[in-house]
């Protein structure tokens, strides 16, 4: 909701040059409502069928699907992997999740695992630093640079404590 026109009018021009159709979508304030337009143009979408093909097969091995995304889409010339992450990715292999897609955990403000470099560099080494696999969703999980990655919830989370009294007082919130 907070986007500007400016804001809009760019990805809806980027949109059109791509021939991708788009839709505001404010279920942030509206709920459901707030996505139907964008829910019937995702049938319509559907419904036509597009030419996607994935950008890797999943026969490759771990590394290779990492060396795809860091080259063909972050834009990486190379990538560097600490000493403990090829010997995770042969064992992940051997027990069998070898064919999962990969997922790459990086900085959120640039396509390289450096913070301060921001936007979509070209030409930079991606630094592996660990893996993991992620067997219930699927996939294997790329750790890169210094990202952290969100920790499980305490035994006794706050909200645990947080109430609404009668009169609608609330309480344990801080």
């Amino acid at each position: 909701p907070s986007d500007t026109e400016e804001e809009k009018k760019v990805i809806y021009e980027a949109c059109e040059s791509a021939g991708v159709q788009v839709a505001d979508s404010d279920v942030f304030a509206c709920g459901g409502k707030g996505a139907l337009e964008l829910g019937r143009k995702v049938l319509t979408a559907v419904e036509r069928g597009s030419d996607y093909k994935p950008l890797y097969n999943l026969d490759l091995t771990l590394k290779q699907k990492i060396e795809t995304i860091a080259k063909e889409i972050y834009g990486a010339a190379d990538v560097q992997y600490d000493s403990n992450v090829e010997k995770e990715l042969k064992h992940i292999e051997e027990m069998g999740y070898g064919r999962m897609p990969v997922c790459i955990a990086k900085t959120p403000v640039s396509f390289s695992d450096d913070p301060s470099k921001l936007g979509a560099p070209e030409g930079f080494t991606l630094h592996v630093r660990d893996c993991r696999v992620a067997a219930g969703a699927g996939f294997v999980v790329i750790l890169t640079g210094k990202i952290m990655t969100m920790p499980g919830l305490p035994k006794h989370p706050a909200a645990e404590r947080i109430d609404v009294d009668d009169e609608g007082h609330i309480t344990g919130l801080f």
